[in-house]
């Protein structure tokens, strides 16, 4: 008996090695380097640290998450204020009704931080930017999660606005892009990259601000948890008005898919045609109908008068208008509605405030409508001066018509 004790020791050491090796255990575990941007994952690359230091930068807000495109949040409208709305995603892609919504909640006293590589063309028409992304080899997994990117992210905070020029680095994988272009007018330069290119800018809209960054890596596990790099999620967060109520967590664009095709929904008229005999019955009730009107049209068809093209009255009108206002002498008023079209068309086409007509204003609508600055110094001018002339002269009115219509065929 004591002979075989070593020959069962032997076998139930190899049996538990065996167990081992077909069970995995005592591999080397690998590191998960999916880049999920996801408020829910741990790993590296997820932004569960993000997400859970919210509260502590804005105690009085309320955090909540969203799956639903801007204007349809459950949590938050776009027409109260003190509200934050953050999405951090590698691609940012909304269509023009987004970006009128997203800018409608910014000019309404909130503010909206976006955190991204790639971004739709009316985002970059709609804030007169342009985007340029250096990682063109990004590699998503079946579920929508990147798989690779260039490595280490080196990253800068601009003084001003911050107190002294502070850098942040680490080993990770490294998601970035850059402006190539920006309204300097209108954008404030908040960071920059590796290559001191701008990163991250500052946009003013009403009562509101809407911030754009394009480094996501800076909101992972990895970056945050990686020496002092939670300093850069602090200075970020700074810039936001402190009396946030309501903070959005957005999840519809980390989910939106834009790399698969849409499938198109089936019409009632393709469910109808999947039975044989319900399509020929159909197709025959169809053909019967066509050829029953056919033949009543043949019967009663009946002399179809001539009718008159309608006139359009608007011209006259108009003209009609300007009679009366020119005949009455009423020249100022003349002009103040004539100057009132025109604040209203530059609001409209150029989004600018006309509140303040300064030398700031001429500059910015000089510049924008790309019309000589000595024209629209003019009309400036006059429409200030309407209210304080005690009255005006036929001849100032062709004049400053004249000004309006040279404006209107330049801009």
């Amino acid at each position: 008996m004591k002979k075989i004790i070593p020959y069962i020791l032997l076998s139930l050491v190899a049996a538990a090695l065996i167990g081992m090796f077909m069970t995995g255990a005592g591999k080397k575990k690998r590191i998960d380097e999916r880049i999920t941007f996801r408020k829910k994952d741990k790993i590296p690359y997820g932004t569960w640290v993000a997400f859970r230091s919210l509260p502590a930068f804005f105690p009085r807000a309320a955090v909540y998450t969203s799956r639903q495109e801007p204007g349809y949040w459950d949590s938050i409208s776009v027409y109260d204020s003190h509200q934050l709305f953050i999405a951090i995603t590698p691609r940012f892609m909304p269509d023009e009704y987004e970006m009128r919504k997203l800018i409608t909640f910014v000019e309404n006293g909130n503010d909206v931080f976006i955190s991204t590589v790639s971004v739709s063309n009316d985002l970059e028409e709609q804030l007169d930017c342009k985007v340029f992304d250096v990682n063109r080899s990004v590699v998503f997994d079946n579920e929508g999660s990147l798989l690779s990117g260039y490595d280490s992210l080196l990253l800068y905070l601009k003084s001003p606005p911050y107190a002294t020029r502070s850098v942040y680095k680490y080993p990770g994988k490294n998601l970035d892009g850059s402006f190539t272009k920006f309204d300097s007018l209108t954008s404030i330069v908040l960071g920059n990259g590796e290559m001191n290119d701008a990163n991250f800018i500052h946009l003013k809209a009403g009562r509101g601000n809407f911030y754009l960054h394009l480094a996501p890596m800076a909101f992972t596990n990895y970056f945050l948890l990686h020496k002092n790099n939670m300093e850069y999620f602090e200075k970020l967060m700074s810039v936001i008005d402190p009396a946030v109520e309501k903070i959005v967590w957005d999840e519809y664009y980390l989910n939106k898919r834009y790399d698969r095709p849409r499938e198109k929904k089936k019409s009632w008229i393709s469910v109808l045609f999947k039975y044989p005999a319900l399509k020929a019955a159909l197709l025959t009730a169809i053909f019967t109908l066509l050829l029953y009107l056919l033949l009543g049209m043949r019967r009663k068809q009946r002399y179809i008068p001539v009718v008159k093209k309608p006139k359009n009255d608007s011209l006259d009108f108009v003209k009609t208008i300007g009679r009366l206002y020119y005949d009455k002498s009423d020249h100022k008023n003349l002009c103040r509605k004539m100057a009132t079209y025109f604040l209203e068309y530059v609001r409209t086409k150029y989004k600018m405030a006309t509140g303040t007509l300064d030398e700031m204003f001429i500059r910015n609508l000089q510049f924008k409508s790309d019309v000589p600055e000595a024209e629209v110094r003019h009309i400036i001018s006059f429409i200030k001066y309407i209210d304080d002339a005690p009255q005006i002269s036929p001849g100032d009115v062709t004049t400053f018509y004249q000004q309006l219509e040279s404006f209107y065929k330049k801009a």
